[in-house]
């Protein structure tokens, strides 16, 4: 749910399907707009939850006062745990997602361009074809305690055009048909990645850690790779 789009505040234009995340002040469900069915998020408040909770009902019973607002864009869900979630094709685009969990959530298709995702967690994740153009996973914490993490992930065709990537862990991430021109992968760190038919025209992969990668089938050109670890890499 998102873009420039009006939602309705209504509870019955709503059919929720399922919770997939748990913040500390608000529980996200994963929900159809009916009049649409567009498939996006709404956010409900934790004390009411609580209480429903106690009274034993569904999440498909709550009430008007349930339901503050539907997650659309520019939305703040930073430290949000998606851990395990279903989450294909929901739009997050310019949403502040700082330090959220998605531990092996299926974002199939999912939008997250322009996005904070900074610190954020997707090991194990499956972004295939997911947008993450533009979007900023740098880490603020230059020690590499809390770096943004692919690890492993499944990150085929997901478009990170112009994304800043500093320092991101990519290691074992499956980046096949990827496009990545432009981005910035300073010191991050792609051993073990898959990068068959990549694009990284154009990025900025200064000081990256690239030994024993198959560089064979990848587009590098225009790329910088002043300081790279490249011992043993195929190309």
């Amino acid at each position: 749910m998102g873009g420039s789009r009006s939602y309705s505040a209504n509870p019955s234009d709503y059919k929720l399907l399922e919770e997939v995340g748990y913040g500390a002040s608000a529980t996200v469900y994963r929900a159809i707009f009916l009049p649409t069915n567009d498939i996006g998020l709404i956010e409900g408040i934790n004390s009411v939850l609580n209480k429903r909770k106690e009274d034993e009902k569904s999440p498909a019973e709550l009430t008007c006062t349930d339901i503050i607002k539907c997650i659309q864009s520019e939305r703040d869900l930073s430290f949000v745990d998606f851990s395990f979630a279903c989450l294909k094709n929901v739009f997050f685009s310019r949403t502040n997602l700082q330090c959220a969990k998605f531990w092996h959530v299926d974002a199939v298709g999912s939008n997250f361009h322009n996005a904070t995702l900074r610190e954020c967690e997707f090991t194990g994740a499956n972004l295939r074809g997911a947008l993450l153009a533009g979007a900023n996973l740098q880490s603020a914490n230059l020690q590499g305690k809390y770096l943004p993490s692919f690890y492993n992930a499944s990150l085929i065709d997901c478009s990170f055009c112009v994304a800043d990537l500093r320092s991101a862990h990519l290691q074992s991430a499956d980046l096949t048909d990827a496009n990545l021109e432009g981005a910035n992968l300073e010191g991050a760190n792609l051993k073990g990645a898959k990068l068959s038919n990549t694009n990284l025209k154009g990025t900025n992969l200064q000081r990256a850690y690239l030994r024993h990668v198959n560089l064979r089938d990848t587009h590098l050109e225009g790329a910088k790779l002043d300081g790279a670890n490249l011992l043993g890499a195929i190309g």
